[in-house]
């Protein structure tokens, strides 16, 4: 089974930018969608942004994100990719990389292949 291993959170202060990688190991089958998921302390999983990795349809980002952060698929290196600009304090989170058989879905508990998350901490 492909095992997903995310790269890069940190600390950033509000405002800045931070761009978080997920490793792929082994080929992702065909038909199967990404997606980044989040969760801070004491909520739910937050469903961020995902695409269909044959093609790299992207799906449409939560509000809460949108127009700030973007996934794309690096082929060549076979890493899925989220780049986070404008940081505000509330994106503080556990940053999950996820996938699945199927359609980009909105629900954690539809993905099968999960991460071990990265923790992105935005503070001055």
């Amino acid at each position: 089974q492909v095992q997903l291993v995310e790269s890069g959170g940190g600390l950033v202060q509000p405002g800045g930018s931070l761009r978080l990688s997920c490793a792929a190991s082994g080929r992702i089958p065909s038909g199967h969608a990404l997606a980044w998921f989040r969760q801070a302390p004491g909520k739910a999983r937050e469903y961020v942004v995902g695409l269909i990795w044959a093609g790299s349809t992207t799906s449409p980002s939560s509000d809460s994100v949108k127009g700030r952060f973007t996934t794309s698929r690096d082929s060549s290196k076979n890493t899925l990719t989220l780049q986070m600009n404008s940081l505000k304090p509330e994106d503080t989170a556990v940053y999950y990389c996820v996938a699945r058989r199927g359609i980009v879905v909105r629900r954690a508990s539809d993905y099968t292949i999960w991460g071990q998350g990265t923790q992105v901490t935005v503070s001055s």
